[in-house]
């Protein structure tokens, strides 16, 4: 019971909106995406060779990543997000993966007609 009570302490608002940083009439405050997650698991029963059975388990994860910020500034609020370089990386190589799988196929069918 006390990993369940941990857990409830991570999960707090303060693990999603960071302290407000001021510069002069400006105020930023950092937001994060927030997960977690835990399981456990229990085994009973004999072994193969007929020796006691037994068995638990248990663990807990947490995971945080930059959103982004909210700026404000003369009592508006500005929404910007954090961008992730590597989502835009991992995104351009699989339309450059398609990209060539369509252009090979094409160059296959146009020779075979030949």
């Amino acid at each position: 019971m006390e990993l369940v009570e941990q857990s409830k302490d991570a999960a707090t608002v303060k693990r999603v909106f960071g302290e407000p940083i001021q510069h002069g009439d400006i105020v930023v405050i950092p937001v994060a995406r927030v997960a977690q997650g835990g399981g456990g698991g229990q085994g009973q029963g004999k072994g193969e060779k007929g020796e006691e059975g037994g068995g638990s388990g248990g663990g807990f994860g947490f995971g945080a990543t930059p959103a982004g910020v909210f700026v404000l500034k003369n009592g508006d609020a500005l929404w910007r997000p954090a961008v992730d370089v590597n989502r835009i990386v991992i995104g351009g190589q699989l339309v450059a993966v398609v990209l060539l799988l369509t252009l090979r196929t094409i160059f296959k069918k146009r020779r075979r007609r030949r």
